[in-house]
């Protein structure tokens, strides 16, 4: 027992390290888009990099998890074009629209307009999966709804379009991380993103292609600040950060994971202004301030009081993210949970937050002794090691659940 807790100690202790990788590398990846669409068509910048992305990780992903595993989740057509409907959705229309309104607007202000990812997903999630939001996440639509029109409005009328792309990005987004709960997306989170970012990465160039974008753009005539924020995007923005985020679901609690969707355009605002002299009127910094507080409202949830929790999922063995936060729906269906012993009825609680009956004595008594047993077989099974359960190596999207983090 001692080695388990030593070993979900350092487990801890590397998740906050990934978690610090999500928080800068994300927030930083609407610094280098901004960057990188200064020379670069962003249709075409944004499909090679999920190209080459798609192309790395692949090979790896597709050997990933157990034997069984790998055995059971085979791609095929259903996979395929599941994969497409959430290719078009995330990355083709989020990412590249993303990539397109930055061509107007700073990286700061783009980042703060897809923090409301959450948001739209709320609005999305009622009628299509029926889960009603919760009274602190409607109070947080209407407050980052208010923050998007001051936002609006301190971008002055010659970037509005700009604005009105970033946020069709980010409510397509939301869709693709909603409809993804209802799609047969394969189990391991990895190979659905590597699927994903191929069939995004073709349709982009395909796009740009026929806009002409690949003709008209002067090779030669690209700085290298340009091909250096197309690298970043690739390695780090896709590759390393992805991990990262798949780590620390798999090793820190989910409302912990879930604040990357505010500290995230908080990042990238410092990072515009740093780096490239970006600046922010008063109104601006208003509704950034007031979006921000609005995804932290709508996320908040009350800290689970179960020591020992499994990653959370949705329905297909991988992890679950702010989504169901928002929703309430948040449960540990797979692997199997193991938890202290609980003194009262207060102590037990099933993910979702919903309260139990008050167990009499000798049910308490049972459930100490289920809980002692599960930390043990956990123990003993390594239930914990990302790969058993197809978590650590993934994009940290909940394919088959719920949401993507807004990784651009």
């Amino acid at each position: 027992m001692r080695g388990f807790r030593a070993g979900r100690q350092r487990g801890a202790l590397l998740g906050w390290a990934a978690l610090a990788v999500v928080y800068v590398v994300w927030g930083s990846t609407y610094l280098a888009i901004r960057v990188g669409v200064r020379d670069l068509p962003p249709l075409t910048m944004t499909g090679t990099r999920l190209l080459i992305a798609g192309l790395l990780l692949h090979p790896v992903a597709i050997r990933s998890g157990g034997s069984v595993l790998r055995r059971e989740d085979r791609p095929g057509r259903r996979q395929w074009l599941a994969c497409l409907v959430i290719a078009v959705l995330l990355l083709v229309l989020g990412n590249g629209g993303l990539s397109l309104g930055e061509k107007t607007l700073s990286s700061g202000f783009a980042a703060v307009l897809v923090a409301t990812v959450p948001l739209w997903m709320v609005a999305f999630g009622w009628p299509i999966n029926h889960t009603r939001p919760t009274a602190r996440a409607s109070v947080g639509v209407m407050l980052g709804l208010a923050g998007v029109t001051v936002l609006a409005g301190a971008s002055g009328k010659g970037h509005l379009d700009g604005v009105l792309i970033v946020l069709c990005s980010s409510m397509a987004w939301a869709l693709g991380s909603v409809l993804a709960r209802r799609l047969a997306l394969p189990r391991r989170a990895l190979l659905a993103a590597a699927m994903e970012m191929l069939i995004a990465g073709v349709l982009l160039l395909s796009a740009s292609a026929a806009h002409g974008d690949l003709t008209r753009v002067h090779w030669s005539q690209v700085s290298q600040g340009s091909w250096f924020a197309l690298a970043y995007l690739t390695t780090f923005g896709s590759i390393l950060a992805f991990s990262a985020y798949g780590y620390a679901l798999a090793h820190l609690p989910l409302t912990t994971v879930s604040t990357y969707a505010y500290v995230n355009p908080v990042v990238a605002v410092l990072l515009g202004v740093l780096i490239l002299s970006e600046r922010l009127s008063t109104q601006g910094i208003i509704g950034t301030a007031v979006v921000v507080a609005s995804v932290a409202l709508a996320i908040r949830r009350a800290r689970d009081p179960v020591t020992v929790t499994a990653p959370a999922t949705s329905g297909h063995g991988v992890p679950s993210t702010s989504a169901d936060i928002i929703s309430g729906e948040a449960d540990l269906r797979t692997p199997p949970v193991a938890c202290i012993p609980a003194r009262n009825s207060a102590d037990v609680q099933p993910a979702s937050e919903v309260p139990l009956p008050a167990p009499d004595a000798g049910e308490r008594n049972r459930h100490d002794q289920a809980c002692r047993q599960g930390v043990e077989q956990a123990a003993r099974q390594h239930v914990w090691r990302a790969e058993d359960n197809g978590v650590g190596d993934g994009p940290g999207r909940d394919h088959g659940g719920e949401q993507q983090p807004v990784e651009q």
